[in-house]
């Protein structure tokens, strides 16, 4: 009876861990993406760091923290910062972002150990990005012309990420926290 008690109960710690772990990543991606600037061409996009918190959610912690805390991120800051009618587009856009670079950066065994395989998985999820984003406004604005104004800050924002997100995990994934084996 004790094992399948405690067994229980490390199920429950657990999930209890896995949801306020997403949370703190998803109002991390939150607060990240407050740190922005509005871009001067497109559809009213912003190039802000929320992108590189995507992608180190989805590197450090697999695609599942990873999509969640991107699309809650991204999404309540849609919601909260006056850019509402973004939001659906966001949080699709944006959990599969994460969905994509968390799979492929947990791939073939590694946990987003692999430098190479993180490059490869932010830049991999970046067409899939700015294609929702395209679908998203072309609906809005009932223009398929018009969206592709979007494409170059779209870039630049996930480049952006990209250069910032690699280094800092290389770096955390050297602590003591990321090198115990789940």
């Amino acid at each position: 009876m004790q094992n399948v008690q405690g067994q229980s109960y490390t199920k429950i710690r657990t999930k209890t861990f896995d949801l306020v772990l997403t949370a703190i990543l998803a109002a991390l991606i939150f607060a990240a993406t407050m740190i922005n600037i509005k871009l001067p061409f497109g559809q009213g996009g912003l190039i802000h760091l929320g992108t590189s918190m995507l992608f180190m959610a989805a590197i450090l912690f697999g695609p599942k923290k990873g999509a969640l805390a991107g699309a809650i991120g991204m999404g309540l800051f849609d919601i909260l910062g006056g850019w509402a009618i973004w939001a659906p587009t966001t949080i699709i856009a944006r959990l599969l972002q994460g969905l994509i670079v968390g799979k492929i950066a947990w791939s073939k065994g590694h946990q987003g150990d692999s430098v190479k395989l993180n490059i490869l998985a932010a830049i991999a999820s970046m067409p899939v990005m700015m294609a929702v984003y395209y679908i998203g406004q072309g609906i809005m604005f009932g223009n398929w012309i018009q969206p592709l104004a979007s494409i170059p800050g779209d870039t630049i924002q996930n480049f952006a990420g990209l250069l910032i997100a690699i280094p800092v995990c290389i770096v955390l994934k050297k602590t003591p926290y990321f090198q115990r084996k789940f």
